[in-house]
């Protein structure tokens, strides 16, 4: 019996010192959660870079995070610099939006949201205003869209209404702190004492009262739970790095008592690998089978872009130890297709026994700028032929190769002795660089000072004369060169000038070089010829004395009309520069445009009937018919969105594709129903227009026009000829059963497969013909030979391409050069137009992955298994893969 009463006294003490024990130990934990302000105001002031402040701070009483957002509590500090009182205002007024912007989302019981919101730039309420429910539907939890989409229509629309709303959910911010303040740590201590005794003795017997817990007490006491600040990470490189590879680091998880903890998809384990503004897709796999090493997960990422890397990793949401990391990769080997050399896009005009310095850009294979070798001139090579072809190789062998370690860059020096016209090509290990081959124009320098007066004329009317070869008699003509074009006058009577034919000077314009009587550098006696075509006219052929003279004046007019380098980048930095100039008189002031969402394209048309150039260059306050808001950016940029994409949507018969695969690209429609009329691609001219003058401005404004036109019409846009080569993008269909068979099929043969006639069929929907076309003049009776196949693809692509098309384009190019002058679009290509509207295309490689069917296997394991090499390589161009 005394035994017995000993052993359940032994039992009591031991539960009691058991409860003791945990009491203590829970409120030394709920000490460590329950954060102390001042710790977050410390961290206010080192992001904000016043960490010097924070003694200043405590002696003045301010500890809370609404203190600091607190103008008056401000007021108590003695007076700081000029500078740093500027600065420190900011960002407590910065701080006050958060904070504002934050109790607003706990009213609505979408305080979690908040984080997302910031990586959106959402900072403060009014920029609830311009966030698009689109944008908020992709990264909102489909949840709380509903909560969110009825919270941000709460929101006051005047500016009175919501500075009140503020006001109320500050003094709500103020009232918190206080509040919390108020919570003492002796008063904390009791509570947690009390608390955590009951705890312990309720979860000591009947631990199923709390099951949503993520770890019980006795977890906690004993360590035996996943502790993120104890789970390291083990590199499998050494640094730096060469881009390229498929990167692989391992993540070891641990308990916080320091054993191995088995990781699973529960865990929520994240990377996110950055590189700036640009995100990288990492591919996690979980454990690999072995038992013995559950608690490692591998991860794996590819680099194609040089920099530093900033990787984080986290375990439900907390970092692991000494997260984030920074990793830094180095560009590769240097790659002449990818190196390329600053210069004009068309010839380089030098000047005789005056040396000139053209920069060289090395890339690795990947585009980064890639170092060159120590001795550049080891690596890096140029040669230089006369027109005839033959090698120089004393003026090869001057050049001079220097690198630029600073601008990562290769300075080539070199010096002609002669004039003359020369080609020249730069080689990196014998292989041609990207656009390393260039004619060379030398004046002398009586030469160079008469292209420079030529230029400065305020006339701008360069006149030399020649004598035409070809097409037609040759006979003596005129070459007049102004700004915008290129014309070849004839002569009536030896003195009356005619217009024969005129070229615009615009990249599409070449000026080909050929030798005449033999010259090796110059021009022969009789003057030396060249060659004009733009692509869509004959070509001329000329014979001139001062081709030279006539060649270099050409050449300076074309620099002046494309900005310069013959780079996409440089082009459109001076496209938007030429349209700012265009429309410099046109003030950029708010212009309301209410429309109706159930009938955009007739409502937007309607409104903007009347405008005029002025009005078109406006800031439009876009608002819609029976709905609340206020623009100040959002529902603009849904409206252009909206209109864009009902434009160019083929189910809207107003630009259709050749076939009906769900990715061909449209183009205007010839047989369009009877309610479209030419207005409507006169709109959507003028809806590219705007979107184009938008971007010219820049930030915010930027517009892009979500649209994928055919080659052939954008080729129309810049005033190219468009000819049967399209058809290989605009209508592959037609292209690989009919003009690639009419191309391998010998049409000249005895029994030849195929009888060909200058003449089009047109077929309607159900195959019947509709009509017969002839091609040429008696086409009907013309035969098709090996000789004119060509001629006859070409007069087919015009007949489908451009003819069928012609009001549609005709109307489309009147509202579209309404804002943008046509000299400036005919500085791109088809590409780069494509690039300048469009922008470029994004596809989502997580997304990719998780609904991805891979052969044989289903989604989950089956898919990951056989597509991991697919998600690395995806992986590795960003979370976005753009095309």
């Amino acid at each position: 019996m005394i035994s017995r009463n000993l052993f359940s006294c032994s039992n009591f003490f031991i539960t009691m010192l058991v409860v003791f024990s945990i009491t203590i130990l829970a409120s030394f934990v709920l000490c460590q959660i329950i954060v102390d302000e001042s710790v977050l105001v410390d961290d206010w002031l080192d992001q904000n870079e016043l960490g010097e402040y924070k003694q200043l701070f405590r002696e003045h009483g301010i500890s809370t995070l609404s203190g600091c957002g607190t103008p008056d509590q401000l007021d108590r500090l003695p007076e700081l610099p000029a500078a740093e009182e500027k600065r420190l205002r900011r960002a407590a007024q910065v701080l006050q939006q958060r904070l504002v912007l934050r109790q607003w989302l706990s009213t609505h019981k979408l305080q979690h949201v908040y984080t997302k919101l910031l990586s959106l730039d959402v900072t403060s309420l009014e920029d609830v205003y311009w966030l698009e429910d689109t944008t908020a539907r992709h990264v909102l939890d489909p949840k709380d869209f509903g909560s969110w989409s009825a919270a941000r229509h709460s929101l006051p629309t005047g500016k009175e209404a919501l500075q009140t709303l503020k006001m109320e959910l500050w003094s709500t911010v103020v009232k918190n702190s206080k509040h919390q303040d108020a919570w003492t740590w002796g008063g904390m201590l009791i509570v947690s004492v009390s608390v955590c005794g009951l705890v312990t003795l309720a979860a000591m017997t009947q631990p199923s009262l709390a099951p949503e817990a993520k770890h019980s007490l006795l977890q906690y006491v004993t360590g035996k739970y996943l502790h993120p600040p104890s789970c390291r990470v083990e590199w499998g490189w050494e640094e730096p790095q060469v881009v390229g590879e498929t990167m692989c680091f391992t993540v070891l998880c641990y308990q916080r008592n320091g054993q191995p903890y088995p990781i699973c998809d529960t865990d929520e384990l994240a990377v996110s690998i950055s590189h700036g503004t640009r995100k990288v897709q990492a591919v996690i796999e979980l454990g690999c089978g072995d038992p013995a090493q559950a608690n490692v997960a591998r991860v794996q990422f590819t680099v194609r872009t040089a920099g530093v890397y900033l990787i984080s990793v986290t375990i439900g949401g907390a970092g692991v130890c000494d997260s984030p990391y920074r990793k830094w990769f180095v560009a590769g080997r240097v790659e002449a297709r990818r190196s390329r050399v600053r210069r004009p896009l068309a010839a380089l005009v030098w000047t005789a026994r005056s040396p000139r310095a053209l920069h060289i850009h090395p890339r690795d294979r990947y585009d980064n700028p890639a170092p060159a070798p120590p001795q550049p001139h080891a690596g890096f090579s140029i040669k230089i032929n006369t027109l005839t072809g033959e090698l120089d190789e004393k003026l090869s062998s001057s050049a001079v190769f220097q690198y630029d370690s600073v601008n990562q860059r290769v300075t080539m020096t070199l010096c002609f002795p002669n004039a003359g016209v020369y080609k020249a090509a730069i080689y990196y290990e014998d292989v041609l660089l990207h656009n390393g081959q260039f004619d060379c124009i030398v004046l002398t320098p009586s030469d160079a000072a008469t292209v420079q007066r030529n230029l400065s004329s305020r006339r701008h009317n360069i006149t030399f004369e020649a004598r035409l070869l070809s097409p037609g008699r040759p006979r003596r003509v005129l070459c007049c060169l102004n700004p915008k074009q290129l014309i070849v006058k004839d002569y009536m009577f030896k003195f009356i000038p005619k217009r024969i034919t005129s070229f615009r000077l615009c990249p599409s314009t070449k000026l080909i070089m050929e030798p005449a009587g033999g010259a090796a550098g110059g021009a022969a006696e009789g003057g030396g010829e060249v060659c004009v075509e733009d692509g869509v006219q004959e070509a001329v052929r000329l014979q001139c004395a001062q081709r030279d003279l006539l060649a270099a004046c050409f050449t300076h007019l074309l620099l002046d009309n494309c900005g310069g380098e013959d780079s996409f980048k440089n082009k459109q930095e001076f496209f938007y520069s030429e349209m700012r100039k265009a429309h410099s008189k046109h003030p950029h002031d708010k212009l309301s445009l209410r429309v109706t969402r159930a009938d955009l394209i007739r409502s937007s048309l309607k409104a903007t009937k009347h405008f005029t150039v002025a009005d078109w260059c406006k800031n439009f306050d876009v608002s819609f018919q029976g709905e609340q808001g206020v623009d100040w950016g959002g529902v603009r940029r849904e409206w252009f969105t909206q209109v864009c994409a009902q434009l160019f949507d083929a189910r809207r018969a107003l630009f259709v594709p050749f076939s009906d695969a769900p990715a061909a690209l449209v183009h205007p429609n010839p047989a369009r129903p009877p309610h479209l009329k030419l207005k409507h691609f006169e709109f959507a001219g003028k809806m590219v227009g705007k979107c184009l003058y938008e971007s010219a401005l820049g930030g915010s404004y930027r517009q892009l026009v979500r649209a994928r036109l055919t080659r052939s019409f954008r080729a129309q846009l810049i005033g190219l000829r468009v000819h049967y080569k399209y058809f290989e993008q605009d209508d592959p269909e037609l292209y690989l059963s009919k003009i690639k068979y009419i191309l391998e099929t010998d049409l000249d043969a005895a029994e030849p497969e195929l009888e060909l006639y200058f003449v089009e069929e047109e077929y309607d929907g159900a195959g019947q013909l509709v009509n017969t076309c002839e091609l040429v003049p008696d086409g009907a009776r013309t035969r098709v030979r090996n000789s004119t196949k060509l001629q006859y693809l070409d007069l087919v692509a015009q007949r489908r391409l451009a003819a069928r098309t012609r009001a549609e384009t005709d109307a489309f190019l009147r509202g579209l050069t309404l804002l943008v002058p046509d000299n400036l679009l005919a500085i791109f290509d088809e590409n780069e137009l494509e690039l300048l509207v469009c922008g470029t295309g994004e596809a989502c490689a997580a997304d990719w992955r998780a609904h991805a069917l891979v052969c044989g296997a289903g989604r989950g394991c089956g898919a990951w298994g056989a597509g991991r090499g697919v998600w690395g390589g995806g992986a590795g161009r960003g979370g976005t893969r753009r095309g």
